[in-house]
Order: structure tokens, then C-alpha cells, then sequence
């Protein structure tokens, strides 16, 4: 006979341990659902965040992509905004210089009927009635009349209305015409015509022999006085005869058409000589000639020994031209990668700047110019690095300077060919003639020259070029016969 297992009760305790282990089993349970739900949700953003950064950087590529394409629309929207304006401007110069010769023309014909009318009313006097010392009245003079009325008659409105507005006249024409006279009349006004005498026609000659070829070239262009100032105090090439030649055979052209219509009397521009030989090809310093500067006794009661070899070894060391020399500030020496550099920049509170984009640059210090002495120009509290210069009543400080260093180089024998500037054209010279492996775009750089392709790529490889292979091109130049030590 057998016998079944006894069962053992529930107790109330056993009930309250299943339940209790019951909740704790369903709190993990649901605790390891919110945690799967919460991953799934982690990588749900994830890959959110993945195509978010995916769609961001397709649009960042879109926007570079179309902002050339912006910048270009924009431009010519800008130009077509701009000829729509002037030439707006040129048809209501136009119709009132018409609407006023209609109205002369009214006034002229109502002169004259009215002057002929008189004329045949008047009773006719007896020799005995017409008192004898009363002379005949002449009718007013129309050659008189018109020379009136050109007192409001502008060259630029002249310019448009027989020139610029003649249909038969060349492109190039139009464009020289333009040219000469956006320099005459920045020179000297919109004058009048009749107010333009050979005075004036003088002081324009002298005005154009004394403007540098580059005038108009760049986009940060020089007032045309300062310009020639600029010019003079850097010995920079200036116009041909020929050129001026051509400006004055453009103003003469005109002047032909006014005095055939008796606007004006005469044509202070025709009957002028001009020097239309070949001017003197300028040219590098010669390893003598350099050897000449080392020994030469420099004579200046306002401008020492000491800043002439300072500029000097800067000019030939750097190849800057003498208006950034004269206009360096103790700022403007600065450590850049560890790399010591003269930097070439804009400074508007005292009206100077690069003569164009290209000339903000930085120019590592030759270590020869170092060693010369160059930092010792360095003071504080010294607003220009070479502070004994003068400035000029133009506001050109240099200028003494350039007068100077040129009767120097006269009192040497040295040719005409060789100037200050000619030491820009040594650098530029020894640098391109460097077996070193140099990048055209660095010595450009180093130069302050515009790239010869300006695309974009050029522009934005040209302002990231390391400092370090600038230094390399500047300590390639080397002058064995040149010791001008910076006393």
C-alpha cells in the first residue's frame, strides 16, 4: 500500500513572498523594456543626427557652390543698376541742353523779327534832323550772344553732346575721350569751356608728364595730384610724351567743333610740342654701383645717416617700395609663426594705404637686415619707424627723401636708368632668377604683386601661403659687395 506525499500548506508568509517576488520580477521586466525602448530611441537619434549632419554638409556645398554664382549676378545687377542710372542722366542732360538751344532759338528769331520791325517803322531822319555825334546802333553781335551762354556750357556736357553722343565716333574714341577727361576734369573741374585758356592747357601738360604709368590701374587709385607727388617722391615711371600727346590731341578734337560753332574764340589745345622720344628704360643695380652706396657720404641736414641705412637695406632686403618704407610704424614689425615680418598695411588715421588689394601683405626681415641693426629703430612711443622723415605739403611724407637720395646718386655718377625703385626691380630680378625651387605665387606675394590668374583658387591659395616659405624666398637674396651697416 502506498502513500501519497503529504502537501504542505500556504502559509500567509509563502503568499506574501510570491507576490512580492512577482512585483520585483515585473519591475525588471519593465525596466529592461525602458532601457531597449530608450536605446531603440538613441539610435533612432543617432541616425537623425548622421542625416542631419549628411543633409548640412550638401547644403553647405550647394551655398559655396552658388555663392560665386551670387556674387556674380549681384555684380551685374549692380553694373546694369549703374549704366541704367548714367544713362538716364545722359538723356535728361541731353533733352535739357536741346530744350534750352530750342528756347535760344525762339528767343533769337523773336530778336530779330521784332529788331526788323523797328527797323522798317522807324521814320527816316534828314541829314539836318540826325543829330551828328549820335553813332549807328549795331544789332547784337550772335558770335557775342552764343560766347555768353557758354559760360553754362560744361566740358562734360560738351564732351557728350558732340563726342560721346556721335554715333559715328569709335568705340576706342569714346573710351579715350572719357579717360582724358575723367583726369582733366578731376584735375580741375567741369569747367565751362570758355574759362579753359592755355594757362590751364599748360598746367594740364605738366600735370600728365608727372603721372605714373600705373595711375588708374589698381583699385585703390591715388587723387591725381597726389599721384604725381607719389611718383615723384618714389621715382616711379611716369607717361610718355606720346600719351600726353594723345590726351591733348582728344581735347583738341573738341575744341575744333566749339570754335567752328563760335562757342569759344580759340583752341588752347592744338599747336603743343611733345617730347615722343623713347624714355630711359630703368634698370637693376649692378653689384659696383651697390658698392658705391656702401661708401657714399650721405648729406641731409633734416634727415640722418642713420634712417638713409635703415631705408636703404629695407629697400633692398624686402624689395618695398619707398612709400611703404616711409610709411612703416613700429606696429607694423610683427612675429608671425615665429617669423619676424615688416606687415604692409592700410592706415586710414593718417590717410595712407597699399596702392592696391595686393600690397597688404606680410614681408619676413632678412636675417642680414637683422644683423645690420634694423630693430633698432624700434622705440617706445614712437609713432614711425623712421620718424625723422618730413612730410610733404601734400601730406606725401618721403618726398625729401626721394630728392635727396637722387642727388646723391648724381653726385656718384650713377646713370639715370638706376633709381630708388630700382631696388623693387634688383629683388624682383634675383628672385626669379633663383635656381630654388620658388613658386611664382610667393615671390608675387613677397612683392606685393597682383597674381597674373585671378581665380579663385589663386586668391585663396595666395592669402594662406605659410610664412615660412616667404622667409625662404627673402633669404635667397644676397649682395656680397653691400655692407651698409646701420650705425
Amino acid at each position: 500500500m502506498t502513500t501519497e506525499p503529504t502537501q504542505k500548506a500556504l502559509t500567509a508568509v509563502d503568499i506574501i513572498r510570491f507576490y512580492e517576488q512577482f512585483v520585483k520580477d515585473w519591475e525588471n521586466y519593465h525596466n529592461v523594456r525602458l532601457k531597449e525602448e530608450e536605446a531603440k530611441h538613441e539610435v533612432e537619434m543617432a541616425q537623425q543626427a548622421l542625416r542631419t549632419k549628411a543633409y548640412t554638409q550638401q547644403v553647405d556645398t550647394f551655398l559655396d557652390i552658388i555663392a560665386g554664382h551670387f556674387e556674380q549676378t549681384d555684380a551685374f545687377l549692380n553694373g546694369l543698376k549703374q549704366t541704367q542710372a548714367v544713362g538716364a542722366a545722359v538723356t535728361k542732360t541731353r533733352e535739357a541742353m536741346l530744350r534750352d538751344e530750342i528756347a535760344g532759338l525762339r528767343k533769337l528769331v523773336v530778336d530779330i523779327k521784332a529788331s526788323g520791325s523797328a527797323i522798317a517803322s522807324a521814320p527816316a531822319l534828314s541829314a539836318e534832323e540826325r543829330p551828328e555825334d549820335e553813332p549807328l546802333k549795331a544789332l547784337p553781335s550772335p558770335t557775342k550772344e552764343n560766347r555768353k551762354k557758354a559760360k553754362a556750357q560744361t566740358i562734360s556736357a560738351m564732351a557728350q553732346r558732340f563726342v560721346l553722343n556721335d554715333a559715328s565716333k569709335s568705340a576706342d574714341t569714346i573710351k579715350g575721350t572719357k579717360t582724358t577727361l575723367d583726369l582733366f576734369i578731376e584735375a580741375f573741374g567741369d569747367l565751362p569751356v570758355n574759362q579753359v585758356t592755355g594757362t590751364t592747357a599748360g598746367d594740364f601738360h605738366d600735370l600728365l608728364l608727372g603721372l605714373p604709368t600705373t595711375h588708374g590701374k589698381s583699385k585703390n587709385r591715388l587723387p591725381i595730384r597726389k599721384a604725381v607727388e607719389a611718383a615723384k617722391e618714389q621715382g616711379l615711371e611716369t607717361v610718355s610724351g606720346k600719351t600726353v600727346k594723345n590726351h591733348f590731341s582728344r581735347l583738341s578734337s573738341l575744341w575744333s567743333v566749339l570754335v567752328q560753332r563760335e562757342i569759344v574764340a580759340r583752341n588752347p589745345w592744338a599747336q603743343w610740342s611733345f617730347n615722343t622720344a623713347k624714355k630711359t628704360e630703368r634698370r637693376c643695380w649692378t653689384d659696383e654701383e651697390l658698392a658705391l652706396l656702401t661708401q657714399a657720404q650721405w648729406e641731409h641736414r633734416g634727415i640722418s645717416r642713420r634712417t638713409y641705412a635703415g631705408m636703404v637695406n629695407v629697400a633692398l632686403y624686402t624689395g618695398l617700395r619707398l612709400g611703404e618704407i616711409c610709411n612703416l610704424r613700429g606696429q607694423d614689425i610683427e612675429n608671425i609663426q615665429g617669423v619676424a615680418c615688416f606687415h604692409v598695411r592700410p592706415h586710414p588715421e593718417d590717410g595712407w594705404s597699399p596702392k592696391s588689394a595686393a600690397g597688404t601683405r606680410l614681408v619676413p626681415i632678412h636675417s642680414r637686415l637683422i644683423r645690420a641693426g634694423i630693430m633698432s629703430f624700434l622705440e617706445p612711443g614712437q609713432h614711425f619707424l623712421f620718424p625723422d622723415l618730413p612730410t610733404s605739403s601734400e601730406g606725401v611724407r618721403g618726398a625729401a627723401f626721394g630728392q635727396a637720395f637722387s642727388k646723391l646718386k648724381t653726385k656718384l655718377d650713377l646713370p639715370a636708368e638706376i633709381t630708388f625703385h630700382s631696388f623693387r626691380h634688383t629683388v624682383s630680378t634675383k628672385l626669379r632668377n633663383q635656381n630654388a625651387s620658388f613658386r611664382e605665387l610667393w615671390i608675387d606675394r613677397v612683392l606685393g604683386h597682383e597674381a597674373s590668374h585671378r581665380s579663385q583658387g589663386t586668391m585663396n591659395y595666395t592669402s594662406s601661403i605659410d610664412v615660412q616659405n616667404l622667409k625662404n624666398v627673402i633669404e635667397a637674396l644676397e649682395f656680397p659687395t653691400f655692407t651698409l651697416d646701420i650705425p
